[in-house]
């Protein structure tokens, strides 16, 4: 019998570490997954906006004379806030002045030609009654009365004409007066002057058709605001006038503003390179927030849907292939791919009808590296649904 030499002992035992090191190095390692229990809590479903909505004025108007004109007056100033009825500038109108006092004397003088033509008409009607009468008794030959009829009746022609012409002459006083007030800019309501383009003495003129030109007078009433938003049209058919809002705006960081939806737009936008929207309007609930606000602040909103209390309720980074979840399960170390039922949901959490318990652990780091269905886990971090 042939005796085990010691001198194999050594390789065989640096083999064997060997072996033994490429199994424990080969074999598979846990993945470190982030994990969350399932509880309940509240659901939403929302609707966003694809492109910053806009605070807008719920009044603003870009005012401008309705003529052309050298600026006479500018009696306010950006950031200035005016009344309704407030004159804002004057075009220089001497001559339109001058028109409306021409007028008015032409009036004058008409309504006393009228006064004066009626006057000699009633007169000569008495002359013809009068005639007439003298007729009857056989006084006088018939042709005197009838020319004595025919001159009252053109008398009574000559009032109507002379009533007419005053009339007229009225209405050249009303033109004028129309002229003279297109050189004039008042404030169709309250508000304050955002914007002025242009200085006294400056020539002003009206935009032509087809061409736009800068107001002269940018006037927004600041006592009223409301968001204007772009909603995708695949969205559009989910929302409702009422529907409540939370309106997030930059310069207020993280702070929500509620709101409602009052108006969504009647037909869809087409913009070129841009997908198409639905414009919807949101007015905010809290009278106090819009004397914090500017016009052309720009808005988010996440119009909610759908509201479900104390529902069951996984976060929806979880969730895979919309309707499965990695489960953890402690006993074995292991992931579960789990299909379950789900309901409403959001960016945050998705609302489970079944498939699924509270208590469980589902995996949030669902983009590892590792994460399969049946795989080793570790947890890296725990926390509560």
């Amino acid at each position: 019998m042939r005796l085990f030499r010691p001198r194999y002992l050594v390789p065989l035992l640096l083999v064997a570490a060997a072996v033994a090191a490429f199994i424990w190095l080969s074999r598979p390692h846990p993945v470190l997954v982030t994990v969350k229990a399932l509880g309940k809590g509240t659901v939403e479903a929302t609707v966003s906006n694809t492109r910053a909505g806009t605070v807008k004025a719920c009044r603003r108007a870009e005012l401008s004379p309705g003529i052309g004109g050298q600026i006479a007056t500018l009696d306010v100033h950006e950031g200035e806030t005016v009344a309704k009825g407030q004159l804002l500038l004057n075009l220089w109108n001497a001559d339109l002045k001058a028109q409306l006092a021409l007028a008015r004397d032409d009036a004058r003088v008409a309504a006393a030609q009228a006064r004066s033509a009626c006057l000699q008409a009633a007169a000569a009607q008495r002359e013809a009654d009068r005639q007439t009468a003298l007729r009857r008794r056989g006084m006088t030959s018939a042709e005197q009365a009838d020319k004595a009829q025919s001159a009252a009746s053109a008398r009574a022609a000559d009032c109507t004409a002379a009533r007419a012409a005053s009339d007229a002459a009225g209405a050249r006083i009303d033109l004028a007066q129309a002229n003279l007030e297109r050189t004039e800019l008042t404030a169709p309501f309250a508000g304050v002057v955002a914007q002025i383009n242009g200085e006294v003495n400056e020539y002003v003129t009206p935009s032509p058709p087809g061409i736009a030109t800068p107001p002269v007078i940018d006037l927004i009433d600041n006592a009223c605001f409301y968001v204007q938003a772009p909603i995708d049209e695949v969205d559009a058919s989910r929302l409702a006038v009422g529907l409540p809002v939370r309106i997030s705006l930059d310069a207020f960081g993280k702070q929500q503003f509620p709101g409602r939806v009052t108006r969504i737009g009647a037909y869809v936008v087409d913009l070129e390179k841009q997908a198409r929207t639905v414009n919807v309007d949101v007015r905010f609930d809290r009278a106090d927030d819009i004397k914090r606000l500017l016009a052309g602040y720009s808005a988010d909103v996440e119009i909610i849907t759908q509201s479900r209390k104390d529902v069951l309720r996984v976060p929806t980074e979880a969730v895979v292939n919309n309707d499965q979840v990695y489960v953890y399960q402690p006993e074995s170390g292991t992931l579960r791919l789990t299909t379950f039922k789900s309901g409403i949901s959001n960016w945050a959490w998705t609302q489970v009808e079944s498939g699924l318990k509270a208590g469980e652990q589902v995996v949030t780091s669902v983009d590892r590296k590792g994460v399969a269905d049946g795989a080793q886990a570790e947890v890296e971090h725990a926390g509560g649904g």
